[in-house]
């Protein structure tokens, strides 16, 4: 192959870039390399679709790519990356030739401590269907890490009447995201929902015992399990760049257009790309699905017309399915100042507003509340006063 855009990585980042090149009207080649040997699928769905579900929800069948266009390149790793000869090399031994290239490879899942059959991690598809597999006439589900992955499985696990205890070594698991206040709230959330929590504590050992699994924890107590599952963060997708030239510091250093600084006509997007934000004159990676798609619009846009440059500068955002809230996060918290919250029961709504040292909404907390969701994103978007949005969801007229 040669010429054209070449885009590492079937995640929705990679896929969106695609799609987007077409709609801003590119003509050249379009090639996606991807790993994974089924079509580019979405993550969310991964731990959101009921555990009796499909969670299979393909981002681009083998129709609309050739539709488009769009040559997918499936079941192929990459292995190197030669900047100088604008060539990426496969593990095959393939060379692959490109005009411009994307980096859209993520991130895999943080190696369990624990191996076996009905150890599970959740990054991908062929996860999801295993967990399921295992979780199919299981009693107990054992979840290590009470993150927005192992707090969505245990939902799921328990609308299936499954028995769950949860694990994390932090007291309020939540807390460094949302502070302590509302990271009790989440923890109680588990608990109404019948599942044992043992947060500031960990896993001392997972034993097979008798053909099962048999939990020792930190805090003394022993117990059978059918299934596990370790949900303890993510590693970037980056050995394959070691040795490009690129700067790679917590992810693939790149300016707001969405361009790497050290070698013209390489791009990142998605969870591997660390773009600088203006707003907050930092580079910073954003895990979200959201900050993938606009990432993706802006970079097509730039490939395509590179004399009308577009800086993406997002507002942090991502959701969280958990039990019968549906919990949204934007923008950044401010660690010094308790948010400003408003509360309203029967059915419950909730939005928690952080502000800055001058008084601007810098981030915010919302559960099963939609309008709220939109007015808080609009207001940390535009630099708004944080007490003005708290008095705004606090009117009736907002309420209803």
């Amino acid at each position: 192959m040669s010429g054209g855009v070449l885009i590492v990585g079937g995640s929705v980042g990679g896929i969106r870039t695609a799609r987007a090149l077409r709609n801003e009207g590119y003509a050249g080649a379009v090639t996606v390399v991807e790993a994974e040997s089924h079509l580019p699928y979405d993550k969310p769905p991964l731990s959101k679709v009921p555990l009796d579900g499909d969670a299979h929800v393909p981002l681009l069948t083998a129709e609309e790519a050739s539709e488009l266009g769009i040559e997918l390149v499936l079941g192929s790793v990459a292995v190197e990356l030669r900047t100088q000869a604008n060539q990426l090399v496969l593990a095959d031994g393939a060379i692959l030739d490109y005009d411009e290239l994307v980096i859209a490879t993520g991130a895999a899942a943080r190696p369990s401590p624990w191996t076996g059959p009905d150890v599970h991690v959740l990054r991908t598809l062929s996860d999801a269907r295993a967990l399921r597999e295992s979780l199919k006439g299981a009693a107990h589900l054992l979840v290590v890490g009470a993150g927005f992955i192992g707090a969505e499985v245990a939902s799921l696990a328990r609308k299936q009447g499954i028995d769950v205890t949860i694990v994390d070594p932090a007291p309020i698991p939540m807390a460094r995201i949302v502070g302590n206040e509302l990271g009790e709230r989440l923890s109680d959330l588990h608990r109404t929902n019948g599942v044992e929590t043992k947060f500031g504590t960990t896993v001392s050992a997972l034993d097979r015992v008798d053909g099962g699994l048999r939990a020792q924890l930190s805090d003394g107590s022993e117990f059978p399990v059918d299934a596990v599952v370790v949900g303890i963060g993510a590693v970037l997708d980056v050995g394959w760049l070691e040795s490009s030239g690129l700067t790679l510091d917590d992810g693939v250093v790149c300016d707001e257009y969405g361009r790497t600084p050290d070698v013209a006509h390489i791009h990142a997007v998605g969870d591997i790309s660390k773009w600088y934000q203006p707003r907050l004159d930092k580079s910073a990676r954003v895990e979200h699905w959201t900050n993938a798609v606009e990432q993706a619009n802006t970079l097509a846009h730039n490939i395509v017309h590179p004399d009308d440059l577009q800086a993406h500068d997002p507002v942090a955002y991502v959701w969280s399915d958990q039990y019968n809230w549906k919990i949204q996060l934007f923008g950044t918290r401010d660690t010094t100042a308790d948010p400003l919250v408003v509360e309203q029961s029967d059915p419950l709504r909730l939005a928690a507003i952080w502000q800055d040292s001058d008084g601007r909404a810098s981030g915010g907390f919302t559960v099963n509340w939609p309008k709220a969701s939109v007015q808080l994103r609009r207001t940390i978007a535009a630099g708004g006063p944080a007490d003005a949005v708290h008095t705004q969801l606090s009117t009736p007229a907002v309420k209803r």
